[in-house]
């Protein structure tokens, strides 16, 4: 396994780190995880050198965290820098921050945490967080021990990151990037911002919620056969992200055991500034493809989850974007895809623009006109 510094902050933590928020489950529910091969795959990614391990509150409708506390007792917490983040949405005044701090370390089993994040902050939460006391908070976690490092994840514009990055003395921050997003949000820009600033850079969606790393269209295929060195689409995405040398680590919500394998091998040797000019060149023609054909910039987070109405939102635009990127709604099977989500009341004539999902929603999405134009293209029998 490849180690890099986390910032100034004297640690290093391993380049992959396994985001606990796509484990494999036991059905449909996100919260009923398959908890033996979850620790299974915990554990594995111990013994191959994983040692930065990310959940939060709200991964797997609560149930992410408690399996921290059952995957690292027997000696296993010793091993790892574990991260989780406070449920920013919910804090409502200063009494907040202890309160859910102390479930969350109960949650998992502990007395302290490697890294405590503000969750998800944009303006508004941003705002409100100054306005509780969270970083004096943060600091005073910091100086008893109970948090060795504390920073936030973002979600929002480039102004409002550097903002927040130059308002405390942070040990690190979380950020989307991958080579589509590469200038959304922070993107590379905020990376450079932070890491010059001796801040640890994790970086979360390296694979677009794995959309980047599932089925290929016949054209980005091509182009990846052109490469001289042959890559898995999941290895380019990786190594797209690990070729910056700001970045400390890179959480992939890795769901299966053979994924995990596959990411920790390109691990291995995804060195910064590795890629070749030539290898760069084929990621930015497929970044084109891609953006060309992309309809609504879903990445699975399910922040918008659970819709009042039960929506399912994130898997009606995976599907709108599957048909989209991968040919005609009868070949990527996307018509009847989309007629299963109805018949399980979970299509789009549930929605009644109760405004919850946008307000939710880190990508800034009009979820309720994406929904509307998804359920035109899935039923309209010829995918136009």
């Amino acid at each position: 396994m490849q180690y890099r510094p986390f910032g100034d902050s004297g640690i290093e933590v391993s380049a992959l780190g396994l985001g606990l928020m796509r484990l494999p489950t036991t059905g449909d529910d996100s919260s009923d995880l398959d908890m033996q091969e979850c620790i299974r795959m915990v554990h594995r990614a111990i013994e191959e050198g994983v040692t930065y391990f990310d959940t939060a509150y709200r991964y797997h409708g609560g149930s992410s965290e408690p399996l921290v506390a059952e995957a690292l007792t027997g000696g296993y917490r010793e091993k790892v820098h574990l991260a989780t983040k406070l449920p920013t949405w919910l804090v409502e005044s200063e009494g907040d921050l202890e309160r859910y701090f102390t479930e969350q370390l109960q949650r998992m089993g502990t007395d302290y945490v490697d890294s405590y994040l503000l969750h998800g902050l944009d303006a508004d939460r941003w705002d409100n967080m100054k306005r509780v006391g969270a970083l004096q908070f943060l600091d005073e976690i910091r100086s008893d021990g109970r948090a060795r490092t504390v920073g936030f994840s973002f979600h929002d514009e480039l102004d409002v990151f550097r903002r927040i990055v130059d308002s405390h003395d942070w040990d690190m921050c979380l950020i989307q990037l991958n080579y589509m997003d590469h200038a959304y949000q922070a993107g590379v820009a905020g990376m450079r911002y932070a890491a010059d600033r001796g801040m640890g850079v994790a970086v979360m969606e390296p694979l677009r919620g794995g959309n980047l790393a599932g089925r290929v269209p016949d054209d980005i295929r091509a182009i990846w056969d052109r490469a001289e060195v042959q890559r898995t689409p999941a290895e380019w995405g990786l190594r797209w992200v690990w070729n910056h040398p700001e970045v400390s680590v890179v959480l992939s919500g890795m769901s299966t055991m053979e994924q995990l394998l596959e990411n920790v091998r390109t691990a291995e040797d995804a060195l910064p500034d590795s890629l070749t000019e030539d290898e760069k060149a084929l990621i930015d023609e497929v970044r084109d493809i891609y953006l060309q054909r992309t309809r609504v910039d879903c990445t699975g987070c399910e922040y918008c989850m659970p819709c009042p109405e039960g929506v399912e939102i994130p898997r009606i635009f995976n599907i709108y974007n599957d048909a989209s990127m991968f040919g005609e709604v009868a070949r990527s099977g996307a018509a009847s895809s989309y007629a299963n989500v109805v018949s399980n009341d979970g299509g789009v004539d549930r929605c009644v623009d109760c405004g919850e999902c946008l307000e939710a929603c880190p990508q800034d999405i009009d979820i309720p006109a994406a929904l509307r134009e998804a359920r035109d293209y899935l039923t309209a029998g010829n995918g136009k």
